[in-house]
């Protein structure tokens, strides 16, 4: 079997990337391949958006955009652990997973191995450096752990999107979609013994991304800038019921930020999480163990999952920042 070209570096942290490649899982991808602090060494994707197959069609063609290629695409899961994923929401993210917008093709293809294979493969090619960041449903998570258990102690960090822990959901009342769509995937990574951040919706919804940085990117020289507020037009729809304006929230892009290190959070205990993977109304819900909180952070002994609840700074600005350099920018 011939193995993909990859050039390993020992001067920036490996990142691999887990997504369902909606238009905010775009947003974060570029925001990956814009930040020198890492190196996108591989993405699996996952249904949830839009199908696991769509998403790598999807990445590959963000890929490109970005003259990034050479980053290998799995595709992964496209169905969850113990229940059959029917389709994406349309009315946010479109048919097609990004807003409907048609992007070139693109020369790569999806590697001949899913995403569970790449995650373990890169964790030894990477040992004790690789970080994970997942922005989708954690099913790809899930299967690699079960495909090697010793998985975590290979791995320097996951950052998952998803959660919510003193708001209300929004695939349920109480539950978020990543983890509402296989809460079954969610309570195996979370329980499994590697440093893991939550970025709920919490902090993600209060993170919105308007029309100006819209149109920074509309009217950027990049390519992929370009691309992503083409698609902004479909989400920044979808969430006037909720904001009363046209912008968007910001979910997963935040969780990127983080995970490099471009905004850092304030509070950001460590505290027990367990996920309700039961069949009644409390299914996905993420309960966040948050007492003894009221004067400020307190991390609760042997708790490996820390839970944002605020940042440094809004991350609009500086994801902007990121997806259009400042030379790029048309007078």
């Amino acid at each position: 079997m011939c193995k993909e070209k990859r050039v390993k570096t020992t001067t920036v942290r490996p990142v691999y990337f887990d997504c369902d490649t909606g238009i905010d899982d775009s947003m974060a991808l570029g925001y990956l391949v814009s930040s020198p602090e890492i190196s996108l060494v591989g993405v699996g994707t996952v249904s949830g958006n839009t199908s696991a197959e769509q998403a790598a069609e999807n990445t590959l063609r963000l890929l490109a955009l970005a003259d990034r290629p050479d980053v290998p695409v799995a595709i992964g899961e496209h169905h969850f652990r113990t229940t059959t994923f029917t389709g994406g929401p349309t009315h946010i993210h479109g048919a097609n997973g990004i807003g409907n917008v048609a992007l070139p093709e693109s020369s790569a293809s999806p590697i001949d191995r899913k995403a569970a294979e790449l995650l373990v493969e890169l964790s030894h090619e990477h040992a004790g450096e690789l970080e994970i960041i997942t922005v989708g449903p954690t099913t790809n998570i899930a299967a690699a752990l079960d495909l090697d258990p010793t998985l975590p102690s290979r791995v320097r960090q996951i950052t998952s999107m998803g959660g919510a822990a003193l708001v209300s959901g929004n695939a349920s009342p109480v539950g978020e979609a990543n983890i509402w769509n296989d809460p079954e995937a969610a309570s195996r990574v979370l329980a499994a013994h590697w440093p893991a951040t939550l970025v709920p919706l919490d902090v993600t919804l209060a993170n919105n991304l308007e029309e100006e940085h819209r149109d920074a990117l509309l009217t950027s020289q990049r390519p992929l800038a370009q691309a992503i507020g083409q698609m902004l037009d479909l989400y920044f729809d979808f969430y006037v019921p909720e904001f009363g304006r046209r912008c968007s929230a910001l979910h997963d892009p935040l969780a990127a930020a983080i995970a490099v290190g471009g905004i850092r959070p304030t509070v950001a205990p460590a505290v027990d999480v367990t996920v309700d993977d039961t069949h009644g109304p409390g299914r996905g819900q993420t309960i966040c163990d948050l007492r003894g909180q009221r004067l400020g952070a307190v991390d609760q002994p042997g708790r490996n999952v820390r839970v944002v609840l605020d940042t440094d700074q809004p991350l609009a600005d500086h994801l902007v920042e990121r997806l259009v350099p400042v030379s790029s920018n048309i007078e």
